[in-house]
């Protein structure tokens, strides 16, 4: 029996990322806001200004704890150990730290010196993410990546030494001219390291970068089918089990901090160009920040936000799809209320299209993709346009 009560927002956890946006040198496939670094980093006076950053964005904290934490580039392992503590303490002096707080941090074999892992560790990130890509020379070298295979293996054996609680490989698949046999060797490399967790994903070719202006040559699709079906059954040989569209893990070793992208959590962005999504329930409305995108503007600003806006109510049932629907778990019809304030009935006309179509299923409490459903997620997308 249902009852006519509008729903409600309700707080969701917080978390929150951190940009560093500097590399050694941009890759060719990379969109992400990253610069090439050009002589000696200004770390002190980019820590200072994140932490200016996150205390103009106290007032969205709204009494919560941090959840997670998630560094990222950019290339963050560019900083010493010290920023990065100085970072973390500052930031748990000014928002409590949950219990067990997920803090991860992304870092390249080529700009990571391997003997420093336990200094970051000590610094109290928990958990690396290792940016592999492949274990292949040549391919390496079309990605324009600076490190070699033996530096891949050796940052994950060093991450597994310095007694992280986790640590994720990520690793590309669809690579310029990669053969099956190729991308198959590339998951047994990273499986033989024993990551408790894998982000597998298919190289995209994106807007505003140099492979976009000057495109290889990818495999076909029959080729990228094979890849991705082949290697999905691979993974879960191995013990790894699928829980996002590219993101695999060994039980009970999910990034807690993509978990809360995906459930629509909310989540404070500070650096250069990074975003934010907040959940004011008082004032029934959702928000989204971007920060001043370059470095130059960033280190010299008074208010740190480029650009906020607010999520109109029409358009929260399909943001909150375009996250969860990543997920293979099934979607609490609560959790939609809790995190949209609208009622679940708004979905109602487009999930029976989906269910009449073989692309979900219903309960009382949950809808659950099928199998052709996560085959066809963008299809089912546009039920809810």
């Amino acid at each position: 029996m249902s009852v006519n009560v509008s729903p409600q927002l309700t707080l969701p956890p917080l978390s929150l990322y951190i940009h560093i946006p500097w590399c050694v040198q941009k890759c060719p496939y990379c969109d992400f806001n990253s610069h090439g670094q050009n002589g000696e980093l200004p770390q002190q006076a980019y820590v200072d200004a994140l932490l200016a950053d996150l205390r103009q964005d106290l007032h969205l904290v709204q009494g919560r704890k941090l959840h997670t934490i998630f560094i990222g580039g950019g290339t963050p392992s560019l900083f010493d150990a010290n920023q990065i503590k100085r970072i973390l303490d500052d930031a748990n002096a000014l928002i409590p730290f949950s219990d067990g707080i997920e803090i991860t941090m992304e870092a390249n074999p080529g700009t990571l010196e391997h003997d420093d892992f336990s200094a970051y560790r000590a610094a109290g990130v928990t958990r690396l993410s290792i940016g592999v890509q492949s274990f292949s020379k040549d391919k390496l070298n079309l990605l324009g990546r600076i490190h070699d295979q033996n530096e891949a293996q050796t940052a994950a054996q060093k991450a597994r030494q310095a007694d992280y609680l986790s640590f994720n490989l990520d690793l590309m698949h669809g690579l310029p001219n990669q053969s099956f046999e190729e991308a198959m060797a590339d998951i047994d490399t990273a499986a033989s390291l024993n990551p408790p967790h894998l982000s597998w994903y298919q190289l995209t070719i994106e807007p505003n970068t140099l492979f976009h202006s000057k495109p290889p040559q990818l495999p076909d699709d029959e080729d990228l089918w094979q890849i991705y079906e082949q290697g999905q059954q691979k993974l879960a040989a191995l013990g790894y089990e699928q829980y996002e569209i590219s993101a695999y893990a060994k039980p009970g070793y999910q990034c807690q901090h993509n978990l809360n992208y995906w459930q629509f959590g909310d989540y404070l962005g500070i650096g250069c160009g990074a975003h934010g999504k907040v959940t004011l329930p008082e004032e029934n409305r959702i928000i989204r920040t971007v920060k001043i995108k370059h470095p130059k503007g960033y280190l010299t600003a008074d208010n740190y936000t480029f650009e906020q806006t607010e999520v109109a109510q029409e358009d929260r049932a399909l943001e909150y799809l375009m996250n969860r629907l990543r997920l293979m778990t099934p979607i609490p019809k609560q959790e939609f209320e809790d995190r949209t304030g609208l009622p679940r009935d708004v979905l109602k006309d487009g999930m029976e299209k989906a269910k009449q179509r073989g692309l979900l299923t219903e309960s009382a409490e949950h809808w659950q993709l099928t199998n052709k459903g996560h085959m066809f997620v963008n299809d089912l997308l546009t039920q809810f346009c």
